[in-house]
Parts: structure tokens; C-alpha cells; sequence
């Protein structure tokens, strides 16, 4: 098998399985707890079930249907990116393209849940469902309970975005800027 295959049906491989445990978590908390609910399992880890109208950590810069289409049009973008690198670039390291896929990975789970949410649970129409998120850790708090370190909540597809970005800056820099050089 082709290198330029294995990596395809690596990233594939990895989008698929992010996005089938992203959204099996936002599914199970949507079905099994109120809105705003929230659940210990350690002092400092909580499943908490709040819907995000915007954008990271509640941000609403934009109307609801641009921000879901500039997220389509991103992950094509990115989707053209990867392409490229793994059917016209032999040099590009495999594991900086995985990290690519869990990006992809996190802003499809995201756009699932704008698309197709808002239709599915009865509350809005296409393109204009809430993100569900549900994973808090609230590290410090104060000895009146109130969090003072780490209060966003977040989902599983934010945490692929996330811990991939930082990956990528960390220790793919050089891949970034190697492939934006030559694609220039």
C-alpha cells in the first residue's frame, strides 16, 4: 500500500472514530440529563450539561448561520489542505497530518450539532442547533465553591480542536510552515 493511501485512510480512520465518540457523548448527555445538570465524577471533573449558542466559550460575535457556514467552509478548506499534503508532498510527517484530522474531526462534531441538532430536538431550524457541551473541570476554586481556574465548559470535538492545535504549534510548527511555503 501507497504511503500517500495508509495516511488517507489513517486521517479517515481518525475523523471517524472522534466523530462517532464525540457525538455518542453529546447524544447520551442530551438524553440523560436536564439542561444545566451536572455530575461529579472527581472533585475536579464534571459532566455538566449546558448548550453553547456561539462560538468557543460562549462567544456570539456572529449570526448563528454565517458562523456555521464559515465553519463548512473552513473544514473544506482544510480537507483541500490535508489533501494536498498527503498526495503531493512525500516529505510531510504522518503524525502532523493525524493532528490535521482531529481539527477536521472537532469542527465536523461541532457543525453536526449547528446543522442537524436544532431540527432533530425540535428547537430551531437547520443550521441554527446549539453545540452541546459537557465537560468541566473546575481545577481552583475558592473556599466559597466559586471556580477560579478553568471555568469553561467544553465537548469532546473542542478538545480534538484544541489539544491539535497546540500539538501543531508545539511540535508541527516547522510542517506548517514547510507546507506554506511551498503551496505559496
Amino acid at each position: 500500500m501507497k504511503r500517500s493511501s495508509r495516511l488517507t485512510l489513517a486521517m479517515t480512520a481518525i475523523i471517524v472514530v472522534a466523530l462517532v465518540i464525540d457525538q455518542v457523548l453529546k447524544v447520551y448527555v442530551k438524553t440523560h440529563f436536564a439542561l444545566g445538570e451536572t455530575y461529579p465524577i472527581t472533585s475536579w471533573f464534571y459532566i455538566c450539561f449546558v448548550e453553547n449558542d456561539g462560538m468557543a466559550f460562549g462567544i456570539e460575535w456572529f449570526d448563528k448561520l454565517f458562523l456555521t457556514l464559515f465553519r463548512m467552509v473552513a473544514v473544506v478548506l482544510l480537507c483541500w489542505y490535508s489533501y494536498v499534503q498527503v498526495w503531493r508532498r512525500e516529505a510531510v510527517r504522518g503524525s502532523y497530518l493525524c493532528t490535521l484530522a482531529l481539527v477536521i474531526a472537532g469542527a465536523l462534531g461541532n457543525i453536526i450539532d449547528c446543522v442537524f441538532y436544532g431540527r432533530i430536538w425540535g428547537y430551531a431550524g437547520w443550521f441554527y442547533g446549539r453545540v452541546v457541551d459537557m465537560l468541566y473541570f473546575p481545577i481552583i476554586t475558592d473556599s466559597a465553591g466559586e471556580t477560579l481556574f478553568f471555568r469553561p465548559v467544553f465537548n469532546f470535538a473542542d478538545a480534538c480542536i484544541t489539544s491539535a492545535v497546540i500539538a501543531i504549534l508545539i511540535w508541527f510548527r516547522s510542517d506548517l510552515d514547510e507546507s506554506l511555503k511551498t503551496n505559496k
